[in-house]
């Protein structure tokens, strides 16, 4: 078992508030990984194809959350990888009588 304050190089806290487990990251394919540890590294490799979210990366490197939020804000601080929040459509109006129709029917439950 590997302490979380030796993934992260002793970092007690991510230093970009704003992540969050959906948050995407794209890797920069112009930066290289090498100087960097192996869990950043592996963090880039993963998101070199594509966009992954936190918890997408956090599952592949088999660590907590919290502690890929913190080397993550590393990279991200760094220009390795790029955080952008997740695309969410903007809500429409809604058809009044149907919502209604479905709250009755809760109701009916």
């Amino acid at each position: 078992m590997v302490r979380s304050h030796t993934v992260t190089g002793g970092a007690a806290a991510a230093s970009r508030s704003a992540l969050d487990e959906a948050t995407l990251l794209v890797a920069d394919p112009h930066r290289s990984p090498a100087g960097l540890g192996a869990h950043a590294q592996r963090a880039m490799t993963l998101c070199r194809p594509g966009v992954l979210s936190v918890a997408e990366v956090a599952y592949h490197l088999r660590l907590p959350g919290a502690v890929v939020k913190m080397i993550v804000a590393g990279l991200v601080h760094s220009g390795h990888l790029s955080a952008r929040a997740p695309y969410t459509p903007a809500a429409g109006r809604h058809d009044l009588d149907f919502l209604q129709q479905v709250l009755d029917a809760l109701h009916k439950l």
